[in-house]
């Protein structure tokens, strides 16, 4: 089944379905183990059949890998574990014949402590110009022996670390994260200059990894809880610094999504105004619990939110730091909290998978974009990792308790019945697959008309063809309260069941598609969801 061409307007963004690829998971082209670009290239054809109309690449480029990427020592290389920028031209460039956008990751927050511009300040020392590209900072304490601040961690542990000479810089990541210092002009040059090299080779978008985080209050204050304004999350001055993006992405055509997590819906939304970013990620809907009544809720909320600045809502289920969807929905809490990950939590896969293909088709008939994280097409569970296999500095830095993500980032089921089921590694991969993981593959479920992958095919096809979806309004219809019931236009319906017992259908002329079949009454069962005809 062909995918249909890939939208073609100038906001193109505003409704599109836009695949995450994590590069390490999602093909090994030269068999070491670990994912690259020849694999994704190699596979250009499974997600424009997939019926996807962009790429989100998590980072590609130089890095020591202490952070899956997230710790960028060069933003014009590639890291050779990937591959080489003339690849990601090429692959660029051969997505593009497929109708497929590229939107590659960018981290401004930090870099990784391999930086040359970190190198050099630690070689410096204190008070030289190198420096002033961090927070460098003495330390406090007769002997400046405390840390300058007590601002908390966006991970477990300490946000300062000593260096030889008796200063102190700031990472509010792990310690091999250095956060820059955005009140530096350089810093701005720096990343504006990054941007242009990257939309000059095609991109067509950008993903802003931690958003909010860039600018930070002058004096460095100390934290208190609930005492605005916070020091370094949402601080006025970022948006001069995401106006001076929007600039430079309009020259070329790009577009940014913003990793924004806020709770103050006003200040959301003042990142998404025309001058600035043109989405950003909607997490309060990725972590909602599967109940109708906070669903309902998180959905308005959403689209409340969006309203003033007409920016189109996005609509995630899962990506590389989440639980996957089918564990999630089969746990008694169903929710995604950080704070709540822990090892040995039970889960029903069953009932987990029946909500995500229910789940599917909700987020896709919402308004607005949605995000797909690699592995969600096919149904994939979170992998238990060995302890000893375990990469992710959240696990560490939690002294062990906390499981950490790799267990979403195992790499893809291709080929059932293959070594390491068709991934492509010569030997192990670089994080284990389950020994089941065969039942999930690509091939497997290729065979299989009732598969998660045949109900995304389908419904991402039918999402393109037929009238209603994407961006544009929606309207709440009668139904009982662990029902959700919405109409798009064009007499198209979506309804949900997320009640014990099945739910009647409101009249409809054509049932579109279900993710599950309808009981022998026609009524539609729990934790399912049907795309209706009116």
């Amino acid at each position: 089944m062909a995918a249909l061409p890939s939208h073609r307007t100038d906001d193109w963004w505003r409704d599109a379905v836009i695949y995450q690829v994590y590069p390490r998971s999602f093909a090994d082209g030269d068999g070491d183990g670990t994912g690259d670009l020849a694999g994704v290239r190699a596979h250009l054809s499974y997600l424009r059949e997939l019926g996807v109309d962009a790429v989100w690449f998590t980072p590609w480029y130089v890095s020591p890998l202490v952070d899956g990427g997230y710790d960028v020592a060069d933003y014009r290389t590639i890291d050779p574990a990937f591959g080489t920028l003339e690849e990601a031209e090429k692959l660029i460039s051969e997505a593009a014949e497929f109708g497929i956008r590229v939107v590659v990751d960018i981290v401004p927050n930090h870099v990784s402590d391999q930086h040359a511009w970190f190198r050099a300040a630690l070689a410096a020392g204190p008070g030289s110009p190198e420096r002033e590209l961090f927070h460098f900072r003495p330390g406090r304490g007769e002997h400046g022996e405390l840390p300058p601040n007590n601002w908390p961690s966006q991970f477990a542990g300490a946000t300062w670390t000593r260096v030889p000479d008796g200063e102190w810089y700031l990472h509010l990541f792990t310690p091999e994260q250095p956060d820059l210092n955005w009140a530096h002009p350089a810093v701005r040059k720096e990343h504006e200059d990054v941007l242009r090299f990257w939309f000059e080779r095609g991109v067509a978008g950008v993903r802003i990894d931690s958003a909010a985080l860039l600018a930070k209050h002058p004096g460095l204050p100390d934290f208190e809880e609930g005492v605005d304004p916070h020091p370094y999350i949402d601080q006025d001055e970022i948006h001069d610094i995401y106006r001076s993006w929007r600039a430079i992405a309009d020259e070329y055509g790009g577009v940014f999504v913003g990793e924004v997590w806020l709770p103050d819906a006003e200040r959301f939304a003042r990142y998404l105004r025309p001058d600035e970013l043109h989405t950003a990620f909607n997490f309060n809907f990725l972590a909602c619990p599967w109940d109708a009544g906070r669903l309902r809720r998180t959905i308005d909320d959403t689209l409340a939110e969006h309203a003033p600045v007409q920016a189109p809502a996005t609509w995630v289920l899962c990506n590389h730091d989440v639980t996957r969807t089918v564990t999630r929905y089969g746990r008694a809490d169903t929710g995604f909290d950080f704070a709540a990950k822990a090892f040995g939590t039970p889960t029903d896969l069953d009932l987990g998978t029946r909500r995500a293909r229910a789940a599917a088709l909700l987020t896709l008939a919402l308004p607005g974009s949605v995000y797909l994280y690699q592995g969600e097409e096919l149904g994939l569970p979170e992998a238990d990792i060995p302890r000893d296999r375990i990469e992710d500095p959240m696990h560490f830095r939690s002294g062990g308790t906390d499981p950490g993500r790799d267990g979403c980032r195992v790499p893809l089921p291709w080929t059932a019945d293959a070594p390491h089921f068709g991934f492509g590694s010569r030997g192990e991969p670089w994080l284990p697959q389950p020994d089941d993981w065969g039942r999930y593959a690509v091939d497997e479920q290729l065979a299989t008309p009732d598969s998660m992958l045949a109900l995304y095919r389908t419904a991402l096809l039918l999402r393109r063809s037929v009238a209603g979806f994407g961006d544009g309004p929606m309207t709440w219809l009668p139904s009982d309260d662990a029902v959700l019931a919405f109409a798009r236009p064009h007499g198209l319906v979506c309804v949900v069941n997320l009640a014990a017992e099945p739910a009647a259908l409101p009249p409809y002329e054509r049932l579109i598609l279900s993710s599950g079949p309808l009981d022998g009454q026609g009524r539609l069962p729990s934790d399912t969801a049907v795309w209706l005809q009116t």
